[in-house]
């Protein structure tokens, strides 16, 4: 055996022709998997970098799994999907008291508007307050639903501290409303491969039910809970659909219309963004070609069903429906059983999580309630409102198609925003316009109109702002729009008007469109023609390249380059840029 020292590190090195013996405990310990080997030492990475990394594998991971099973896995299934949305109604008092319901100015103090029934009092009874069924009828009239002459209360029992009877008031078994429709099409966001090659989609509404709302609960850690009965008894309405929904973005498209056709009746006091509706969803899946063995209001076939609970965006709708979709379909392709359950969800997760075991009818002991008489409805009433409904949705988006001569997605947009505050806005304008211009097409004036006010002036609108701050009045976006169709100045100076109205705070003392374009040295002052020509030639003698590339190569798109260099280098006021354009192509082409 020869030994030899190294001289650099100090480490020893051993040469042998015979194999050492391994020792018994590194025996042991490579039998179990086990390293002899010095840990290597790495370098060390900060937290938050880890973290980070972490994060992004994970991300990557899910959409990977994500585009799988889009390839994969999802097609062999049939999604089945039901809605179970809970809409507060615009009344000024409790469903069974007087005690005001009102949320206009705010909450107010916890606790202050409640009734001795809404508390539980021992020995009180419920009044139904009448006044509520007006917007609860509007609604169910708006989804074509069959009122029914008489309906009745039952007593949903569960026992939870949001609830001091113990028991909910609704109308499960007669509901005052059934069988209603309602029809969706792609401009409502509807897939192709949901309508199937018609022009739209019926959704069957199973029934529309009025039932109390819970009191509101805040969490104060580590443990306390603070109950506010402000909410309680609030009255609600709970529309039922029936399991029609085929894809989370027609789930989604449901819920949205639905919305817009409670808000254009006035029966809901606000939407989803600020807590007025929220919606359940019951995920099934099954494999197509086969027939499930569940059943609901007469659908049958049906994979087992779960619901996930109070979903409160448009947002969470779909992804929590993706999001159950996945988990099912995994759960039976390794051969396990859907539980019929009741499931949660959380913005920005990737999975549903278990709640509890769904609840059933006997779980619920319904019951009629014993201090309600049934509800009687007239039919004088429900014509009376069916003649006086406000205009729905779709007729309003093809009544401003027809009146101003908008395009569908242009009318659907600025009907749906600001809860028809934008369109107010441009109606007024377009009527204002009219008496300054009595000699223009209205159809051209209501299209000019609406594209200045969904996009000019839409684009100086924050995402934080409402429209009802808007600074800019009808009459001045009126002002502007004459000046420009009178050419009393451009486009371009128009937009920087607007810009300016914009940022200026309303007051009496504001200057008017006439006073910014006088001071602003706005008013267009056209050149001659030899002008035009002279400046032209002058930017194309500089940019050679792109004259050739219009004359030569026929990309005659590139002629605008020159269009919006006469307007940038002319004095402001003095370059008309569809002027500028006919000269540019008559120059160019000779």
């Amino acid at each position: 055996m020869n030994v030899r020292y190294a001289s650099v590190g100090r480490v020893l090195t051993i040469s042998s022709y015979r194999t050492p013996r391994a020792c018994i405990v590194a025996k042991w310990i490579r039998s179990r998997g086990l390293s002899t080997q010095p840990p290597v030492q790495q370098e060390a990475v900060p937290l938050r970098k880890h973290l980070k990394e972490e994060a992004k594998k994970k991300k990557a991971q899910n959409k990977s799994n994500g585009k799988v099973k889009a390839s994969e896995e999802i097609s062999k299934w049939e999604l089945t999907v039901g809605i179970e949305i809970h809409a507060e109604l615009n009344t000024a008092c409790k469903l069974f008291s007087s005690a005001p319901a009102s949320v206009e100015d705010g909450e107010g103090a916890a606790n202050s508007r409640v009734a001795l029934f809404d508390a539980a009092l021992p020995g009180t009874q419920p009044q139904f307050q009448k006044a509520t069924l007006i917007p609860a009828l509007r609604a169910a009239i708006a989804l074509q639903c069959e009122v029914q002459r008489k309906s009745g209360w039952d007593r949903k029992h569960y026992f939870h501290w949001d609830q001091p009877n113990g028991y909910q008031i609704t109308q499960y078994y007669d509901p005052f409303a059934k069988n209603g429709t309602l029809n969706l099409t792609a401009e409502d966001g509807v897939p192709a491969s949901d309508l199937n090659g018609a022009e739209s989609l019926s959704i069957g509404i199973k029934q529309v039910q009025m039932e109390q709302d819970t009191a509101k609960t805040t969490s104060h850690p580590p443990s306390s809970y603070h109950i506010d009965l402000n909410r309680a008894g609030h009255p609600l309405i709970e529309i039922i659909t029936l399991p029609h929904i085929h894809s989370p973005q027609t789930a989604t498209a449901v819920v949205r219309k639905i919305q817009a056709i409670l808000k254009s009746v006035d029966a809901c006091v606000t939407g989803m963004e600020l807590g007025g509706l929220r919606a359940d969803v019951n995920v099934s899946i099954r494999e197509r070609g086969t027939n499930g063995l569940s059943s609901y209001s007469g659908v049958s076939g049906l994979g087992q069903r779960t619901e996930i609970k109070n979903l409160s965006s448009f947002k969470a709708v779909e992804d929590a429906i993706i999001a159950e979709r996945n988990r099912q379909i995994s759960v039976l392709e390794a051969g396990g059983v859907i539980e019929g359950e009741t499931r949660g969800w959380t913005l920005g997760a990737t999975e549903t999580t278990r709640l509890r075991g769904k609840e059933g009818e006997v779980d619920y002991r319904y019951m009629p309630d014993a201090d309600l008489p049934p509800l009687s409805i007239g039919q004088e009433l429900v014509d009376h409102l069916r003649t006086t409904l406000p205009e729905l949705p779709n007729e309003t988006v093809e009544r401003v198609q027809a009146q101003y001569g908008l395009s569908v997605k242009d009318a659907k947009t600025i009907v749906s925003l600001d809860d028809g505050d934008r369109l107010e806005f441009m109606e007024e304008t377009v009527e204002t316009l009219k008496q300054m211009l009595p000699g223009q097409n209205h159809d051209k004036l209501g299209k000019m109109v609406g594209n200045w006010v969904l996009h000019e002036l839409g684009g100086l609108v924050s995402e934080e702002s409402r429209w009802d701050e808007m600074t800019v009045t009808p009459q001045e976006l009126a002002d502007l729009l004459r000046n420009l169709q009178h050419k009393q100045i451009t486009a371009r100076a128009a937009k920087q008007l607007l810009a300016t109205l914009h940022d200026s705070p309303a007051s009496t003392e504001r200057p008017s469109v006439e006073q910014l374009i006088d001071d602003g040295n706005l008013r267009l002052r056209p050149l001659s023609e030899e002008e035009y020509k002279a400046l032209a030639k002058e930017i194309m003698d500089e940019n050679p390249e792109m004259v050739a590339a219009v004359r030569d190569k026929g990309q005659k798109g590139k002629a605008m380059y020159f269009v919006g260099q006469m307007v940038r280098r002319g004095e402001e006021g003095t370059v008309e840029p569809e002027k500028a354009k006919q000269i540019v192509e008559k120059l160019l082409s000779s």
